[in-house]
């Protein structure tokens, strides 16, 4: 029972006291603000990374469509004009045949 009493000899402003539960209104709106702060600076920093892949997105397929159309221009065509031929070709000449539309090779060509 000895300690639920306060000693005479102990001021008031002496004892040690809790922080109130409550926060005041400024440091509230202060944190809020900050909060949105940086919720804002998350959600750009997502966009800013989002339109990043896509650019390289973007980029990639630019560069694999710029390749093909190279190894297009880069390859040795022969038309064959006989079909008979190919029913005289082997089965590894049957391979390497494919077949393409001529009449667009020729209409680039000319313009």
């Amino acid at each position: 029972m000895k300690g639920l009493y306060r000693r005479a000899n102990t001021r008031f402003s002496d004892m040690v006291r809790d922080k109130s539960l409550r926060t005041s209104w400024k440091r509230k709106m202060k944190e809020r603000e900050e909060k949105q702060r940086t919720k804002s600076l998350a959600l750009q920093l997502q966009e800013q990374l989002k339109q990043e892949k896509e650019e390289k997105k973007q980029r990639r397929e630019k560069n694999l469509k710029q390749r093909q159309e190279n190894e297009r221009k880069a390859e040795i065509v022969q038309v064959i004009k006989n079909p008979a031929k190919i029913k005289r070709m082997k089965r590894k000449q049957l391979r390497r045949i494919e077949k393409r539309d001529t009449l667009k090779a020729i209409h680039s060509k000319s313009s």
